[in-house]
């Protein structure tokens, strides 16, 4: 009992000590997409908010985004500078009018949630960012925490 309790606990060890190798981005700070061996970069950009009746909008210029992944539950791949990689969040976006938006709040109450994600640390400076429920097709941004900033991606 005592000696496979043992092997199985060696065994989880070397399984959490192994070093990440798969594909670097070239680019710190910016999220990618994980598609088995490649990256697909997230299109950068910035969203700007709008004042509508009783609604706050975020709107990002142009009806898609060129990244995309028909995977349900995407994993980013992110080489961090100045990042928080905890504090970054991901929107589904509509499309309207040829741009895309979320709808942060209504008569100011939240509306935007942000979508579950798991945050792993990959080595230096180096994280995996994973989707934890299934999204749907569509066009979504992860965006740091209250900043305007956005890195576009869909889902088809």
């Amino acid at each position: 009992m005592w000696r496979s309790l043992t092997l199985v606990l060696v065994s989880a060890a070397t399984l959490f000590a192994q070093k990440y190798t798969g594909p670097q981005p070239e680019k710190a700070d910016l999220p990618y997409l994980l598609h088995a061996d490649s990256l697909v970069a997230t299109d950068a950009g910035v969203a700007k908010e709008e004042n509508r009746k009783a609604e706050v909008v975020a709107v990002v210029s142009g009806a898609t985004s060129s990244a995309a992944t028909p995977l349900s539950t995407p994993i980013f791949v992110i080489r961090i500078d100045q990042l928080a990689p905890e504090k970054l969040e991901i929107f589904k976006m509509e499309v309207k009018n040829g741009q895309r938006e979320v709808i942060l709040s209504r008569k100011k109450k939240q509306v935007a949630k942000p979508i579950r994600t798991n945050v792993i640390r990959l080595g230096d400076n180096l994280y995996k960012i994973e989707v934890d429920q299934s999204l749907q097709n569509g066009e979504y941004a992860i965006s740091p925490s209250g900043a305007e900033q956005v890195f576009c991606f869909r889902v088809y």
